[in-house]
């Protein structure tokens, strides 16, 4: 697939927790050969717009590493990147959120996965951006209506329209990202446990802040979200636990379940306003949970001057930004959505639709931690260690990392 964002944690290796496969850019929203970073504005946003119909001519870089497969029970395995024989007709359809699909996180990687499926099954593919809520029922309806075997819903925020839709549409199979709350026969729920990808990364956020303060913050106050911000409290709590510690958390408390939220994950100045915020509270590590708005968290630590560092979700923001704030990426929490829904989407093409929910783990590596890039020389020599040793306690329950947002099987 052509955004590969992916992970293999390796406990046996002791110079290193975990393998990043490279990531190749993203697609253009527009009809094209060649691969570019989706533009945001060229597929259809509203009612009115029919649904952008895409080539898949060219196909992307070829993936490394491990993938998920499409049960909730699987074990990881290397990505197929061979041709795909579909059996039928078969149209994949990928309809956003209003993060858009240029958001450097899940409606690109979804976007990513219908692109590389289509690539491999020698078809085209279809699809609509979302500028305002409002575009849900009538992008998800226009995908329908276009002739779409498959339609992927990037997001939380979509559930109602697809529940609608599928409802009246049996023959259409749908992909439900990020929740697992429809239960109809024609439509695949994927979801991520990234609470406990989340509590190795608030682990590493503890352990790299010279000022004892850390921060995370969300775009809406959703389970897709804060599910993340308890796996990070988690693991802060965690390193206080076992270094005798006492690195405090701004923006949430999971025992409360209060926090900090944008709103929206559109508002590039609160999203600085709110970082802004925690840096004046000495906070040096902070997590976003907004898709491309922690570009406002780099704008606010550019403008202070701050010796801050970002962490990301969802993608490896080291890798996927194109904002110039990479040096500020201290390590990124990735819901490998890419690679789960390329393994949907391949059995559909195939006639293998089911409909038992896929929940991505840090066993089946659905979630994971990114490299430490710029910043391997600069955490902890013992971190690497940490990680792989908590790693493996959290798949085999010795560590527990519950988050009442946690999907459970």
């Amino acid at each position: 697939m052509s955004h590969r964002v992916h992970l293999a944690l390796v406990a046996t290796v002791a110079s290193a927790a975990m393998v990043l496969a490279a990531c190749a850019s993203a697609p253009s929203a527009n009809s094209s050969s060649s691969s570019s970073s989706p533009s945001g504005s060229s597929s259809s946003s509203s009612s009115s717009s029919s649904p952008s119909s895409e080539s898949s001519s060219s196909g992307p870089s070829s993936p490394s590493g491990s993938s998920s497969s499409g049960s909730s029970s699987s074990s990881s395995s290397a990505p197929e990147t061979g041709p795909i024989t579909p059996v039928g007709t078969f149209l994949p359809c990928v309809v956003s959120d209003t993060a858009g699909f240029n958001d450097h996180s899940f409606n690109e990687q979804s976007y990513d996965a219908v692109k590389t499926i289509a690539t491999r099954a020698g078809v085209k593919f279809k699809s609509a951006e979302s500028k305002t809520a409002a575009d849900y029922v009538p992008n998800v309806n226009q995908l329908v209506a276009a002739g779409c075997t498959v339609v992927v819903a990037s997001g939380f925020n979509l559930v109602a329209a697809v529940q609608a839709a599928a409802t009246k549409n049996p023959k259409v199979d749908f992909v439900m990202v990020d929740d697992n709350s429809i239960k109809l026969p024609n439509v695949k729920d994927v979801v991520f446990a990234t609470n406990q990808a989340a509590f190795l990364g608030g682990y590493a956020a503890a352990a790299y802040s010279k000022t004892g303060v850390v921060a995370t913050w969300g775009g809406q106050e959703i389970p897709p979200v804060t599910v993340y911000m308890d796996g990070f409290w988690d693991g802060v709590q965690y390193y206080n636990q076992k270094n005798g510690k006492n690195v405090k958390v701004l923006g949430w408390n999971e025992q409360t379940q209060k926090g900090t939220f944008v709103g929206n994950f559109t508002d590039q100045n609160t999203a600085k306003t709110l970082t802004t915020n925690f840096l004046n509270q000495k906070a040096d590590v902070i997590m976003p949970v907004a898709g491309s708005l922690y570009e406002g968290g780099g704008a606010a630590i550019r403008s202070a001057n701050s010796d801050a560092v970002l962490m990301g979700v969802d993608a490896d923001l080291f890798q996927t930004d194109t904002s110039g704030y990479q040096n500020l990426i201290l390590v990124s929490v990735l819901k490998n959505i890419d690679n789960a829904v390329s393994a949907v989407l391949s059995d559909i093409a195939q006639g293998k639709f089911n409909n038992a929910e896929f929940i991505g783990t840090l066993k089946n590596n659905g979630v994971g931690l990114s490299p430490f890039h710029d910043f391997a020389s600069k955490v902890p020599a013992s971190l690497s260690g940490d990680i792989a040793t908590i790693t493996a306690g959290i798949e085999d329950g010795s560590i527990q990392a519950p988050s009442p947002s946690e999907p459970k099987a």
